[in-house]
């Protein structure tokens, strides 16, 4: 929705909503933190207590909405199921609602209180809620009613809000960065060291792999369960294709078409675009100054002959090198944003039919452009998508006549599990699929995780409860079951043979490694260990502590990058194999430099120092509140978060 609204900001009506949207936040984090007298009648349902004290389930839904809308917002298209899961949205949700009630009760316990005053001068700092800079009570009012909130209940949340912020300022309080702290950080972010490693991977060594009759035997009977067949399923079904029903969907009512348009605003958006010309002077790569300032000068040059009336096209023709569209007058046709360069998208959306922008430089040149035509964002009237509404009305209605037919059709043969006589009472073939395992595409109807999943729990003559899909509405049965088993060594040799030369390359690869670094280790030199045994030396080139566990030219190497920094001159060999991705590294040290903490400027030990303080803060919180929770007696009714959030004290 915000990133909907965010392209639409130019809409006069929409830019007054935008602040209100925004504001939208900061009340759905008042409805979760308004006192639970006053949302009684919005939630009565208990979802937690903390030491006695109640986090209604109204409330974890909101603070669990509010989350997933921030995510949403901050992943946009990127956000979906399997990255909500991974973000263990619920259980954020559940222990932000925990944290703030702990601190809450600490609160009374360190005589902390808040004024009247001091919540009306943090309502008259939101922007919404002011008219040229000033707090606005009629807006006040306004905003509130729009969402339907009492202003005594955002008052009660804002006292909250600031009296948790209390508790947190009165727990950093005297929180400092020592000189060896901050000199330790310093360090630790500017030193820097390079690696030498050697790779030694299986593909290094896979030609000397032997295969014998009696290795691969060997090999497959101490490995038969990785050979095991899966168990396999074959089904008869019928689709329901949803536009055999198209001409019994009826008369599309206005309200129907209304209700679906608005629906469905996303199919009907205007993309903001341009249609633009331009004239580019490129900069060859590597140019000095002096060349770079000539065609700087060159684009200036141009630039007041298009002002005093020149002809844009002919010029183009004449200057441009941007040979793709020069001749054509520099014309790039039309485009939206995204798919030029920021320098050159900025100034082309600043500028409205007929006007010329300055000179623009980007990583190509210096560019002059001249916009043609300017289609502001926005949405397409109902009356000018009313076809495409209609067709897609249409279309979903014809999916939900589909599926009360093929519901029909499951309810009337469920007990007898018999396809014939609903195929013949819908005038549909039955067809069969082939053999699949569970993770497999089902020919004739592709890959859809929850037919796959239905299908290996059915049992004989039992018809599955239709499922939706995008190609139409399936009713299914079990055609035939093959259990899993064990093969015979000759159904899976080849299959065996491969598997046995990825373990046997494995196995002397690791050898060689092992091998290098004993070496390596006595000679104290991985360069001459690896030039006795012909392996190439790469180097990873500098980098620092800063980068985490991400080396350069080696990737993410946690173990590594925990062993680099005390690699010294007198022992610069890692004293083990590391294991990356299925290859072997063997590293040590080639060179190490040491920042000069005494030469950094004093502007940025301020920052260093203030950051390194605002991190120490936020730990002492978190250290306080994980001892809180400790001790706490905390209660879950959420059935989902039981087992998630444990304290010393807990309960689910």
């Amino acid at each position: 929705m915000l990133q909907f609204v965010r392209s639409k900001q130019k809409s006069v009506l929409i830019k007054i909503a935008f602040g209100i949207i925004i504001l939208s936040f900061i009340i759905g984090y008042t409805m979760l933190t308004s006192p639970a007298d006053q949302r009684a009648k919005q939630g009565r349902e208990t979802a937690a207590l903390v030491n006695g004290n109640e986090i209604t389930y109204d409330a974890f839904q909101n603070s669990y909405s509010n989350l997933y809308n921030l995510y949403q917002n901050i992943y946009q298209e990127k956000f979906d199921a399997k990255l909500e899961k991974q973000l263990n949205l619920p259980q954020q949700a559940m222990r932000q609602l925990i944290d703030e009630t702990l601190l809450i009760q600490q609160a009374e316990k360190l005589n902390l209180d808040v004024t009247d005053e001091e919540v009306v001068d943090s309502i008259a700092q939101y922007d919404a809620f002011q008219i040229d800079g000033k707090f606005n009570r009629d807006r006040y009012l306004e905003v509130l009613n729009y969402q339907r909130m009492k202003p005594e209940q955002f008052e009660a949340s804002q006292q909250r809000r600031i009296l948790i912020q209390k508790v947190r300022n009165k727990l950093q309080q005297g929180v400092t960065i020592s000189d060896a702290e901050l000199a330790a950080a310093f360090h630790r972010e500017n030193d820097k060291i390079n690696l030498n490693y050697v790779w030694l991977t299986p593909e290094l060594v896979k030609s000397k792999v032997k295969v014998t009759d009696a290795g691969l035997k060997k090999f497959f009977e101490q490995n038969l369960e990785k050979f095991r067949i899966p168990e396999k399923v074959s089904l008869r079904y019928l689709r329901f294709d949803p536009t055999r029903y198209e001409n019994e969907v009826g008369t599309l009512t206005d309200e129907e078409l209304q209700h679906y348009y608005r629906r469905n605003l996303d199919q009907f958006e205007i993309m903001e675009q341009v249609k633009a010309a331009h004239i580019l002077l490129s900069v060859p790569e590597g140019a000095d100054n002096v060349a770079i300032q000539e065609k700087h000068d060159l684009a200036d040059k141009l630039l007041k002959q298009l002002q005093d009336g020149a002809d844009f096209t002919q010029l183009a023709k004449t200057y441009s090198d941007d040979k793709s569209n020069a001749a054509n007058g520099g014309e790039l046709g039309t485009f939206g944003r995204g798919i030029m360069v920021k320098e050159f998208e900025d100034a082309a959306f600043a500028l409205r039919p007929g006007q010329l922008s300055d000179v623009v430089q980007t990583p190509f040149g210096f560019h002059i452009i001249k916009v043609e035509e300017y289609t502001e964002p926005g949405v397409k009237p109902l009356n000018d998508v009313i076809d495409k509404v209609k067709a897609g009305l249409a279309l979903e209605k014809a999916h939900q006549i589909a599926y009360e037919k093929a519901m029909d059709a499951y309810n009337i043969n469920r007990k007898t599990g018999n396809l014939e006589t609903a195929a013949t009472a819908n005038d549909l073939e039955i067809k069969e699929s082939r053999l699949f395992s569970v993770n497999d595409a089902i020919d004739g109807i592709g890959r859809v995780p929850e037919i796959n999943q239905v299908a290996f729990t059915l049992k004989e003559n039992q018809l599955a409860r239709p499922i939706q899909t995008t190609q139409g509405v399936f009713l299914f049965t079990l055609k035939e079951r093959q259990p899993s088993h064990l093969p015979e060594l000759d159904k899976v040799k080849s299959m065996v043979e491969q598997l046995y030369r990825i373990e046997q390359a494995q196995t002397l690869a690791k050898k060689l490694a092992d091998q290098l670094l004993k070496q390596a280790t006595e000679k104290k030199s991985l360069r001459s260990a690896a030039q006795d045994l012909k392996l190439a030396v790469e180097e990873t080139g500098e980098f620092s502590r800063s980068s985490g566990f991400f080396i350069p030219h080696i990737g993410t190497a946690q173990k590594l990058a925990e062993a680099a920094f005390s690699l010294t001159k007198d022992t610069p060999i890692a004293n083990e194999v590391f294991t990356i991705n299925d290859k072997f590294l063997v590293a040590s040290l080639k060179d190490a430099k040491t920042a000069d903490f005494e030469a950094m400027e004093n502007t940025d030990r301020e920052q260093l120092k203030n950051r390194l303080l605002a991190e120490k803060k936020q730990q002492i919180v978190a250290e306080k509140l994980k001892q809180l929770v400790e001790h706490a007696e905390i209660e879950i009714m959420v059935p989902e978060l039981s087992g998630h959030l444990t304290s010393g004290g807990s309960k689910s």
